[in-house]
């Protein structure tokens, strides 16, 4: 096995690596907006794991938007987030995998 295959196959595990890593924070934040939207209890475990877990990666854009209408607040800002994370998500991958 030459050099170039194995940094090859290293960063294309990176890459799926980082795509997942990415896809995972996305998912977090997509499940908070659509508990939130459901009228999700707050004081449940699940809900309020998901709830502080976006809080954590919701990169400072809680207050973006301040709508009086609490669900549509949360669906702005974490849904801009989340097409945030999206999109570091891709071009991080693709400049990985572009260096393989």
């Amino acid at each position: 096995m030459s050099v170039g295959t194995t940094a090859r196959r290293g960063a294309g595990l990176l890459g799926t690596l980082l795509r997942t890593i990415g896809m995972i924070i996305v998912l977090v934040l997509v499940l908070h907006i659509v508990l939130t939207l459901l009228d999700a209890n707050p004081a449940n475990g699940l809900t309020s794991f998901v709830s502080d877990l976006a809080a954590q990666v919701n990169l400072g854009l809680d207050d973006l938007f301040l709508p009086t209408e609490p669900k549509l607040r949360v669906t702005l800002n974490y849904g801009v987030a989340a097409v945030i994370w999206y999109a570091i998500t891709v071009i991080v991958v693709r400049i990985v995998r572009r260096f393989s």
